[in-house]
């Protein structure tokens, strides 16, 4: 199956099959284009976990895979892996994009380690608090999907029943003042938690609040008194917070909202759930080209899987046709550096032909495109004219489609 390279930079294939074209019929040295791939990796646009609804003080953002951090304000987006810090007067609340809320209490560090909110039973969160307090308001997940959404403590996992709950990491640090035991505590507003701690789970119901140790050893015949308990009242240092009045008010309407917000998803995401073949590989192709157009790398690297695999088929100056394949990282680099030379581009599609893949697939989980192209412009001040052909298979993936596998060869 032949697909015309359309080495030129028309897409991210293109990009790189135009890119590695020229290496080989003018045998421009991509060494000497070099860009650190790695750094590019990381700028791949993340996964949204939420936007800042409510702030007071000072609340910073980590961005782990790059060191680099932010202070958040109002409507920041907060994505999947940033680690967020609270100082002493810092609260937060963000709208989760599952139309829940998470409320972020002063001296609290914690991270959205997954968060998939496609409107399906495979959605899940998973928070890590690792110390403070957060107020949890669970969206749609919650009720789509309660058995994948948890939040993680260093001495406890808690799973939620459609709640409102605030889960609370108390350090060493201030056991002294305030006079109770280190570990995670639980308090449920409405609904119920499971608290879980050395393979015991203990159940909370509204108004109550539970309490998981910390340990510094394993014992089984210690387990009775090292499980999870039901506090008599609930601890002093459960402050209420400064948007605490409001998210009183949210609670009242959350499940009914994030089901609201749930409909809604469906309904516009036609691209997922009312199947037509052709309409996704217009719009796909329709926003790869026009990041190609915009030389704006980033874009294009966004419309592929990072498990995308790319082959290339040039025809070199001789008649004969050579196979160039591509891994995630090489064709990061070679889209850096192709549309970094990208000038006076421009382009037309033949034909867009496009069906689900197989085409008996009921599910509409794969879809294959074809389509003809020219392509001319200049890359690295030399000019030049392509036709190819070329094919793609896309596949929904965190609420989008992307390109898994991507194939083209020059004609």
């Amino acid at each position: 199956m032949s697909i015309n390279i359309n080495i030129s930079i028309t897409k991210t294939l293109n990009l790189m099959f135009w890119f590695c074209c020229l290496c080989l019929l003018t045998h421009l040295s991509l060494a000497a284009n070099a860009i650190d791939s790695s750094a590019m990796l990381n700028k791949v646009p993340a996964q949204r976990f939420g936007t800042v609804s409510r702030i007071t003080g000072g609340v910073l953002m980590l961005d782990r895979a790059t060191s680099g951090s932010r202070y958040l304000k109002l409507d920041s987006i907060v994505y999947v892996g940033e680690k967020i810090y609270t100082s002493t007067s810092g609260e937060a609340v963000i709208k989760t994009d599952d139309g829940g809320y998470i409320a972020i209490r002063p001296n609290t560090e914690f991270i959205a380690k997954v968060f998939i909110a496609q409107g399906k039973n495979t959605d899940s969160m998973a928070l890590q608090l690792i110390t403070g307090s957060l107020r949890v308001i669970t969206g749609w997940i919650g009720k789509l999907n309660p058995n994948s959404h948890v939040i993680y403590t260093p001495t406890a996992t808690i799973g939620i029943r459609g709640t409102d709950h605030e889960p609370y990491v108390l350090p060493d640090d201030l056991v002294s003042s305030t006079h109770f035991k280190a570990g995670t505590y639980d308090k449920v507003n409405r609904g119920k938690t499971l608290l879980g701690n050395e393979g015991q789970t203990l159940e909370i119901e509204t108004g109550r609040v539970g309490f998981a140790r910390k340990t510094q050893f394993q014992a089984k015949g210690l387990m009775t008194i090292l499980m999870p308990v039901l506090l008599d009242k609930v601890p002093d240092f459960y402050i209420p917070g400064k948007f605490d009045a409001e998210l009183d008010q949210f609670s009242k309407t959350a499940d009914a909202d994030s089901a609201q917000k749930l409909t809604q998803k469906i309904k516009n995401d036609s691209t997922l759930n009312i199947c037509d073949p052709t309409d996704v590989a217009k719009k796909w192709l329709q926003q790869f080209d026009s990041a190609v157009e915009k030389r704006n790398a980033q874009a294009i690297l966004a419309q592929f899987s990072p498990d995308i695999h790319v082959r290339a088929i040039v025809r070199n100056n001789d008649g004969k046709t050579t196979t160039v394949e591509f891994n995630r990282e090489e064709l990061v680099q070679s889209t850096i550096a192709a549309a970094k030379g990208l000038e006076k581009y421009s382009q037309r599609r033949l034909t867009i032909n496009a069906e689900q893949s197989p085409p008996d697939n009921k599910n509409c989980d794969q879809i294959s495109v074809k389509s003809s192209v020219i392509e001319q412009g200049i890359q690295s001040g030399k000019s030049y004219r392509l036709e190819s052909d070329e094919e793609y298979l896309l596949k929904p993936k965190e609420g989008k489609w992307l390109a898994i596998k991507a194939q083209t060869t020059q004609r």
